[in-house]
């Protein structure tokens, strides 16, 4: 009962400053700041200044602003357009036709990406026009994008795996190998949705596409080398041991620079902008973590987490019953919060718990992705409709109504990933690991 007082002035002073229209890392310190000053003799600002170095000087974390300057540079390519082109023939005589390019399209984005916005913005300025020209369901096509897009979070490089590996001290190259087999098996996840629902549903009658030959279609399919080399460059470079998910990220910036400049895509403009880009989103992410980090000091001070996963593990749940408990709550958490916040701002309450309940971190790691991916398809703060809703100036309530087979699909995938745990845990046992990966 003595953690309750510390609970409730965490509670109060964080909503307080969300509630104000804070940033989440200034909102995160000011917590953190209170809670040292109330429940502990070291001096606030000495340890804020300590902790922000240690939590911002983190060999790891310089990943990070690699992968999201390759995705900025890449979003201002020809991508999405030669993406398309490679991509349609293949999957025109599909169940579901063009459709699956949204799916498919996303997967291939999302393994040079890393961001969920990033991957959404760059296959739906494509795609969107394209499928309603050919009279696909309005509806099937915004609902499979937004699902779909999710996987920027998952598939690596992720910029939420690299979030929780420096929250967590977890090596970031074994939990991007976790994040491969979950995400193909989500994305096909989709895929079947779209050709069940191409054969029960009235409204699915798109105009058919000319039959191409092989030849045809194999000529078209140069249009995905570039990508396919920029993917094998990244993800193999990793995988092989060649390099650590740092120096896999500087591979990708050199590649994306390349890609971009054979396509007449990279001038100094898009440059400029694709760095400023980066570097706004970076110093967004570094300035929550930092915050997290402090706050996680402060907690730590006031005996919270331990006394959390102590209160959690007096309740004897099972692993499955604590995982249930887990769900709803980022469930919950991911209507108010973006998925990094939500993966920072608990972090230091949920890793005792889960170590002591003996779950596997990295398989954690990919649990709370799948979860944190439902959180951008969920209104009020959903960020995936947002972006769509900009993009097709649809009403909000048609957009997150669109989603909602994918919503019920990502929780599908978490019983899945429960009930057979190698699809996340086999591949990053089975890697040659560059030190410090």
């Amino acid at each position: 009962m003595e953690q309750l007082a510390p609970i409730a002035i965490f509670l109060f002073v964080l909503f307080a400053l969300l509630g104000s229209g804070v940033w989440v890392g200034l909102a995160l310190l000011g917590v953190a700041f209170v809670g040292m000053e109330l429940f502990t003799p070291r001096p606030a600002g000495d340890a804020m200044i300590t902790t922000i170095w240690t939590a911002s000087s983190s060999w790891t974390l310089t990943a990070l602003p690699l992968f999201i300057w390759m995705g900025e540079i890449l979003y201002r390519t020809r991508l999405s357009e030669d993406m398309f082109r490679g991509l349609s023939p293949w999957m025109a005589r599909l169940p579901g036709g063009l459709v699956h390019t949204n799916i498919v399209g996303c997967t291939v984005f999302a393994a040079v990406s890393g961001s969920s916005a990033a991957t959404l913005t760059t296959v739906g300025k494509m795609s969107i026009p394209e499928l309603r020209k050919r009279d696909y369901p309005e509806h099937m096509v915004i609902g499979t994008l937004a699902g779909a897009a999710t996987l920027g979070l998952m598939i690596p490089p992720s910029l939420t795996l690299i979030v929780y590996g420096v929250t967590i001290n977890e090596s970031i190259t074994k939990l991007f190998m976790a994040g491969v087999f979950p995400g193909l098996i989500l994305a096909l996840m989709f895929m079947s949705y779209v050709a069940i629902m191409s054969k029960v549903s009235k409204d699915f009658n798109p105009t058919p596409e000319p039959r191409m030959t092989l030849s045809e279609k194999i000529a078209n399919s140069r249009f995905l080398i570039p990508v396919i080399l920029l993917i094998s460059v990244v993800i193999g470079s990793m995988y092989f041991g060649f390099a650590t998910a740092t120096e896999a990220a500087a591979f990708g910036v050199l590649g994306s620079m390349a890609l971009a400049a054979a396509q007449g895509s990279l001038s100094w403009s898009t440059f400029i902008e694709s760095l400023m880009g980066a570097t706004r989103t970076s110093a967004m992410i570094a300035f929550i973590l930092a915050g997290a980090a402090f706050l996680s000091l402060s907690m730590g001070f006031t005996g919270l987490p331990r006394g959390l996963a102590d209160l959690i593990a007096s309740l004897e749940l099972s692993r499955f019953e604590l995982l249930m408990v887990l769900l709803v709550f980022y469930i919950i958490l991911g209507c108010f919060l973006d998925g990094i916040s939500s993966v920072v701002l608990t972090m230091a309450i949920v890793e005792p718990m889960i170590r002591q309940a003996g779950i596997d971190v990295i398989w954690f790691g990919i649990f709370v992705v799948v979860v944190i991916e439902m959180a951008q398809i969920t209104p009020p703060i959903g960020f995936n409709l947002f972006v769509l809703q900009g993009m097709t100036h649809h009403e909000m309530n048609y957009i997150a109504k669109a989603a909602i087979p994918m919503f019920l699909i990502m929780v599908l995938m978490v019983f899945v990933l429960i009930g057979f745990p190698d699809i996340a845990t086999w591949l990053p046992e089975n890697i040659r690991q560059q030190p410090g990966g």
